[in-house]
């Protein structure tokens, strides 16, 4: 079964969460790590699925929002012509359709403002739907090519288009460069003032790098090394084959066996798909499986560095350093201490 509504129909149904609930927790892996980054969560309709959305305003013309949920059944919004910021999302779970493109696990759009035509946007109720999504006002993003500029750069004109004319978008695939900002602001360390200044500046980051991707694409720079549909479904299947084997991956000639392609097209292929080496891949994952088991403080840090495949306990620290900005043991002790002061105040 398929629900259709209209978008205002849509953001009338949702309600705010009441502040005893949120000292509660228990709602959600995402939103239970970061809900105190927000200024207002609401409650996704029950009428529809369950779940929670959260939103803060950072400055004046500039918002970030999370969302996680879950449908009953699937979901098509009927989008109105309307005005459009410039705006961007990335999807951590769950699938999503609308008329130009389909975004699942892994992927992102960028859209400049302008006029949004009509449309429908259909999201799949088979599984849990997590997406990270960011508002910027035109006249926001113009401030920064200065004072003394009056115009943007050609290479970015395309992004600030006239009320009248249509805008622009472009889809592509989350790069670890991104996914490490994305980790940053899901545990954002800093409360108050410097909560905003963090955020912020971590929203910002992902613009430049989402702008620099397409910039590149668009002035042709992007490797034009073809990919058959067979090639990218094989490299699809290598991927699979790391994340099952973290702790103990195949070779780079042994991958390409398994797939059934050769070594130099895996090579060239897998970068191309997710904008990583196989290693730089298979890196990120370990260090976020690391991550993750440290969080649930029921495993040690030589336990969790060997259960992802570091033999040397020196150099996961200074991986995993680099990476969250931040030590195993001072992460670990940050856990534990949340863990305790959680307990205290359901207790």
């Amino acid at each position: 079964m398929t629900i259709t509504i209209t978008q205002q129909a849509f953001w009338d149904l949702f309600t705010e969460v009441a502040e005893t609930e949120k000292k509660c927790g228990g709602h959600n892996p995402i939103l239970d790590e970061c809900w105190n980054i927000f200024d207002t969560i609401y409650h996704f309709p029950k009428e529809l699925g369950q779940g929670f959305c959260g939103e803060i305003e950072l400055r004046d013309d500039l918002y970030l929002e999370i969302s996680e949920y879950q449908l009953y059944d699937d979901l098509i919004l009927k989008l109105p012509e309307r005005q459009h910021p410039l705006e961007y999302s990335f999807y951590l779970a769950g699938y999503h359709q609308d008329k130009h493109f389909s975004a699942g696990n892994g992927q992102n759009r960028l859209w400049g403002s302008g006029l949004a035509p009509t449309d429908k946007f259909k999201s799949f109720k088979s599984e849990k739907i997590i997406e990270l999504n960011v508002h910027m006002e035109p006249e926001l993003f113009q401030l920064f090519i200065g004072k003394e500029k009056k115009q943007l750069p050609e290479e970015l004109t395309h992004l600030v288009r006239q009320p009248h004319q249509e805008y622009y978008s472009r889809s592509g695939t989350t790069t670890p460069a991104m996914q490490v900002v994305l980790q940053q602001i899901l545990n954002c360390p800093y409360q108050g003032i410097m909560k905003r200044m963090y955020l912020e500046s971590k929203v910002l980051e992902l613009m430049v790098l989402l702008i620099e991707e397409d910039v590149a694409a668009r002035q042709g720079k992007n490797d034009m090394f073809a990919l058959k549909h067979d090639d990218v479904e094989r490299i699809h299947y290598a991927k699979e084959i790391l994340l099952r084997n973290l702790d103990n991956p195949p070779s780079l000639i042994e991958l390409a066996r398994q797939v059934g392609l050769n070594d130099c097209t895996l090579k060239r292929g897998f970068r191309l798909v997710f904008g990583t080496t196989v290693f730089g891949y298979l890196h990120h994952h370990r260090l976020e499986q690391a991550r993750k088991l440290l969080a649930t403080g029921e495993t040690s840090i030589s336990q969790a560095a060997r259960s992802v495949g570091f033999t040397s306990r020196s150099y996961f620290a200074t991986a995993f350093r680099k990476k969250f900005g931040i030590n195993p043991k001072e992460f670990l002790i940050a856990n534990s201490r949340s863990y305790i002061e959680l307990n205290e105040l359901i207790g």
